[in-house]
C-alpha cells in the first residue's frame, strides 16, 4: 500500500509542544493506575469526583480517591484475583464505578465493561466471551436479571457496587461495596508488574450487525491518550468537568482519565438533571456527542420561538449578522472549509467585512449571546466526539461564543485519532491527528493512498490502536492489515493542512438504482436544521430515489399550528396535531426541500422523495440508538421494514 507524506505519524508543532509542556507529565508510567498515587501527591485535597445525584451525595478528594482505589484493589487480591484475571464490570456512572475500574487494574486484572441497562443476553455473552471469573454489578437488580444465565459460567465471586445486603440464599459468594472495602483495608497491597502491552480492558462494540466484538485495549493504548490529549485541551487544577456520557464507553472513559490526571473536578450528572446542573455547577468543560449539542441548540431555539414576534425578528436579524461576521472571520483566518486558500483580494474584502460587522456582533453578544451562555453554564470549551457535528451546530455555537473542539476516533483506537486545536479550529472538520498518529485516505477498491482533497476510506495507525479483537483473529485480520493500518469504516478526505473531513460511513452509503452513492449523514444533518424535524434517517438502498423516516418536533409543530389562521380549535392544543394531515405533510416537505437544496454540494439525487412521520423517537431505551446517541440504522430499518417498503410501492 502506497503511503503518501500525509500518512506519516503526526509530529509536534511548536504550539502543541508548548501546550503539552503545561500538562502534568505521565510519559514515564507503564500503566493507568500508576497515575493516581502521583495525582494524590500533587493535588492532595482538591476535589476529584462529585456525585450530587447519589443518596447521600458523594465528594472525594484526590487523596481519598487514590486510597479507595487501593482498598478496592487489595480487596480483590484478598479474594484471589490474580494478574491477568478478567472481571466483568456491569454498572453505570458513579464514583464507585471509577474506583472499581481502577481498583481492578491496580490489582493486575483486565475488565470487560458494559451498562447495567444492556440486554441480559448481551451481558451474558460478554461475561462468557471475556472469560471473566468474577463480576462487579450495579446492584442486586442487575445480579437478578443475570443470575439464571450464570450457572454454566466460571464465576467465582460477585461484587455489588451498592451497599445492599447480599442475598442469604445465593450459592455464589456475594459481597457489597462496603464489605469489599473493609476486606481491602485489612489486606496488605501486593505490587503487580504491568507494562504498555498489558491488557487493561475489553470494550465491546455495539453488535448491531452481529455479536459484539471485544476490543483489547492495553495500558499503553490508554496512556497514549492521557499524555497527548493536551494538544487539544489544557485543563487547569480545579477546572469543573460535567460528565453525562456512559463511563464505560471509551470516549467518556479516556476523557475522565485525562481530566483527572490534570487535577480537574469531575461532576456526574444525568439526562434528567443535566440542564439544572449546567447552571448550578457552571462547568468549564464538557464532553459530549452531537445529539447532546443538538438538544441544547433546540432548547435555545425553543426559547427564541417563545419570545414576542418583534423580539424574534430582532434575534434572527442579529444571528444573521453574526453568521456573516464569523464567515468573514473564518476566511481571514484561512479556516473556511469551502475556501481554504482564498486569494489576497478575497482576504482583504473579508477583513473589511469583519471590521464592519464586529460592532454589531459585539452588540448582539451583549444583548443576546451572553444571556444564552449564562443559561447553559457559561461553558468555556465543549469537546465533541462520537459522530460528525452538523455544520449548523458548529455555526451556532461559534456565534454565541462557545468553542466546540471536535475529535474523531473509535473504540478500537482508545478512541481519539484526530482533534481540533483551539488556534486552528477548522469548523466542519474532525481536526488533525494527535501526536504519533497517522491518517491515510485510501481508495476503497485498490487500497492505494489518495492525495489531499480526494475522498476515500479512512485508515489509521498509531500507539492507540487496539491489540485486536478478543478471541476473534478473523475479525482482527479483517480490521487491521499487514502494514498495521486499521480500517475505520469511515469515508473522508484530508485538507492540505492535514485536517480530516468525514463524509459518512462506508457501510451506511445508500446506492440508488442509477448507481449514485449517497452519504446519508450530511443530508440528515441539513434536514435537522428545520425546527420541525427532531430526528431523521434516510432510506433508499436499491431504490430510484431517497426516502426518509422522520420524528417531528411536536412542540414546534404545535406552535406552527397556533399561528395558522385556518387552524381548527383542536389543532391549537399541544400534542393534538394531526400528523397525517396534508397541511403537516406539506410543511415537512417544504422544510426538506429547502434544507436539502441549501446544503453545500447539493445534487439532484440528494432530494428526498417519500417520507413517513413516526411517533416513537429513536432512543437508547427502545434500542434504536447507541449509548452515544447514534442511530442504529440496521435496527431502525428492520423495525420499520414494512413502512419503508410501503413508501416505495
Amino acid at each position: 500500500m502506497n503511503a503518501s507524506i500525509k500518512s506519516r505519524a503526526h509530529r509536534l508543532t511548536d504550539k502543541e509542544r508548548a501546550c503539552l509542556a503545561k500538562m502534568v507529565d505521565y510519559s514515564s508510567l507503564q500503566s493507568i493506575p500508576e497515575i493516581w498515587p502521583l495525582a494524590a501527591e500533587k493535588f492532595g485535597d482538591a476535589i476529584a469526583l462529585m456525585d450530587p445525584q447519589a443518596q447521600p451525595a458523594v465528594q472525594l478528594t484526590y487523596r481519598e480517591l487514590n486510597s479507595q482505589i487501593q482498598q478496592f484493589a487489595s480487596g480483590l487480591q484478598a479474594l484471589g484475583v490474580k494478574p491477568g484475571s478478567r472481571i466483568s464490570l456491569i454498572a453505570d456512572n458513579s464514583p464507585s464505578w471509577f474506583i472499581a475500574d481502577q481498583g481492578m487494574m491496580r490489582a493486575g486484572a483486565a475488565n470487560a465493561v458494559r451498562s447495567s441497562l444492556s440486554d441480559p443476553s448481551e451481558l451474558l455473552y460478554i461475561i462468557e466471551n471475556s472469560e471473566s471469573t468474577a463480576i462487579v454489578v450495579e446492584n442486586l437488580a442487575t445480579l437478578e436479571k443475570l443470575r439464571t444465565g450464570m450457572d454454566d459460567l466460571p464465576i467465582e465471586s460477585v461484587l455489588l457496587l451498592s451497599d445492599e445486603a447480599p442475598p442469604s440464599n445465593e450459592a455464589l459468594p456475594v459481597r457489597n461495596f462496603s464489605q469489599l472495602m473493609e476486606i481491602g483495608l485489612q489486606q496488605q497491597p501486593q505490587a503487580v508488574s504491568q507494562n504498555h502491552q498489558t491488557l487493561a480492558t475489553l470494550i465491546y462494540t455495539s453488535g448491531t450487525t452481529g455479536k459484539p466484538k471485544g476490543a483489547m485495549l492495553s495500558h499503553g493504548n490508554l496512556l497514549h491518550q492521557v499524555t497527548n490529549l493536551g494538544v487539544a485541551v489544557q485543563p487547569q487544577l480545579g477546572a469543573r468537568v460535567l460528565s453525562i456520557l456512559p463511563s464505560w464507553h471509551v470516549y467518556e472513559r479516556t476523557a475522565e482519565y485525562f481530566f483527572l490526571s490534570q487535577g480537574a473536578t469531575q461532576i456526574y450528572t444525568n439526562r434528567r438533571q443535566f440542564k439544572n446542573d449546567l447552571k448550578k455547577y457552571m462547568p468549564v468543560y464538557m464532553v459530549g456527542v452531537p445529539r447532546l449539542w443538538e438538544s441544547i441548540y433546540e432548547g435555545i431555539q425553543k426559547q427564541f420561538r417563545e419570545q414576542p414576534a418583534s423580539k424574534q425578528k430582532l434575534v434572527n436579524n442579529l444571528l444573521n449578522i453574526s453568521g456573516r461576521y464569523i464567515a468573514a472571520r473564518r476566511l481571514v483566518q484561512g479556516l473556511d472549509l469551502n475556501n481554504l486558500t482564498p486569494g489576497l483580494p478575497q482576504r482583504l474584502l473579508a477583513l473589511v467585512q469583519t471590521a464592519a460587522l464586529f460592532p454589531l456582533h459585539a452588540l448582539a453578544d451583549r444583548l443576546v449571546y451572553q444571556k444564552v451562555r449564562a443559561g447553559i453554564g457559561d461553558l468555556f470549551q465543549v469537546l465533541s466526539g462520537g459522530g460528525s457535528l452538523a455544520m449548523h451546530l458548529d455555526n451556532f455555537f461559534e456565534i454565541i461564543g462557545v468553542e466546540i473542539l471536535v475529535g474523531y476516533g473509535l473504540t478500537e483506537t482508545a478512541p481519539v485519532l484526530t482533534a481540533r486545536r483551539s488556534w486552528d479550529n477548522l469548523r466542519g472538520s474532525a481536526g488533525q491527528p494527535i501526536p504519533g498518529t497517522a491518517i491515510m485516505i485510501a481508495d476503497p477498491d485498490t487500497g492505494q493512498s489518495l492525495p489531499p482533497g480526494v475522498r476515500g476510506l479512512v485508515l489509521a495507525r498509531g500507539p492507540q490502536l487496539m491489540q485486536g479483537y478478543y478471541q476473534n483473529p478473523q475479525a482482527t485480520a479483517k480490521a487491521i492489515n499487514e502494514a498495521g493500518w486499521f480500517d475505520t469504516g469511515d469515508l473522508g478526505w484530508l485538507t492540505p493542512q492535514n485536517h480530516l473531513v468525514l463524509t459518512g460511513r462506508a457501510k451506511d452509503t445508500i446506492v440508488l438504482t442509477n448507481g449514485e452513492n449517497i452519504e446519508p449523514q450530511p443530508i440528515e444533518d441539513a434536514c435537522a436544521r428545520s425546527p420541525y424535524i427532531d430526528q431523521i434517517m434516510l432510506v433508499g438502498q436499491d431504490r430510484k430515489f431517497l426516502g426518509a423516516l422522520i420524528v417531528s418536533n411536536t412542540e414546534a409543530l404545535a406552535a406552527w399550528a397556533k399561528q395558522r389562521s385556518q387552524a381548527s380549535p383542536w389543532e391549537r392544543e399541544v400534542g393534538a396535531i394531526d400528523m397525517e394531515s396534508k397541511a403537516v405533510e406539506d410543511l415537512i416537505r417544504q422544510e426538506l426541500a429547502r434544507e436539502v437544496k441549501n446544503r453545500p454540494g447539493y445534487r439532484p439525487d440528494d432530494r428526498i422523495g417519500p417520507f413517513r412521520l413516526i411517533r416513537e423517537p429513536f432512543s437508547i431505551e427502545n434500542g434504536m440508538m447507541t449509548q452515544t446517541m447514534k442511530i442504529k440504522r440496521p435496527v431502525v430499518t428492520e423495525r420499520y421494514r414494512d413502512i419503508i417498503d410501503g413508501m416505495f410501492t
